[in-house]
């Protein structure tokens, strides 16, 4: 076994910790993809294939997003699907986490804020982390997930409203 898979192995034990730690049970995360070119979608797909298998910790994508604990939202936010967007968070239950993946959902990527795009996620719903990168590589979605449970888990101890 190589020193990639053993921290790889490593960052997925210590989420599934936090996991436990945090919510008492397993993280259900919807995906958004607000006009992405994909690049992104392929690396959180890694996520769950068989190098990464990130179910075994605890972690499971759902169709629905009131079965979601987070959101992870990918691309810049086109104006034909700010609306879907907009409706998904509305729909997701409480606290709701939304985990910008990549440059595009940062801040808008090399598209920027033009007439048929509003750039960034957080132009339209409140973002709980940004994880940068063109696309990020699957363990920093993991960090970024990590950094979201951490800052849930912040919020909820000193009494805060969870949604921003």
């Amino acid at each position: 076994m190589n020193d990639v898979n053993v921290r790889d192995d490593d960052l997925g034990l210590k989420l599934q910790r936090r996991i436990k730690e945090v919510l008492g049970k397993s993280l259900h995360i919807r995906h958004v993809d607000t006009g992405s070119c994909n690049g992104c979608d392929f690396e959180m797909t890694m996520l769950t294939s068989p190098v990464y298998d990130i179910q075994r910790f605890g972690v499971d994508f759902v169709a629905s997003p009131r079965h979601a604990d987070m959101l992870m939202v990918t691309g810049g936010v086109t104006r034909h699907l700010e609306e879907a967007l907009r409706k998904t968070y509305d729909a997701a239950a409480n606290p709701k986490m939304v985990v910008a993946i990549g440059a595009c959902a940062c801040g808008g990527g090399i598209f920027g804020r033009t007439y048929a795009n509003y750039g960034g996620v957080d132009h339209i719903v409140p973002v709980y982390v940004y994880v940068p990168g063109c696309p990020p590589r699957p363990q920093a979605i993991i960090e970024g997930i990590l950094l979201a449970l951490d800052r849930y888990d912040m919020r909820s101890k000193r009494g805060s409203p969870i949604e921003s």
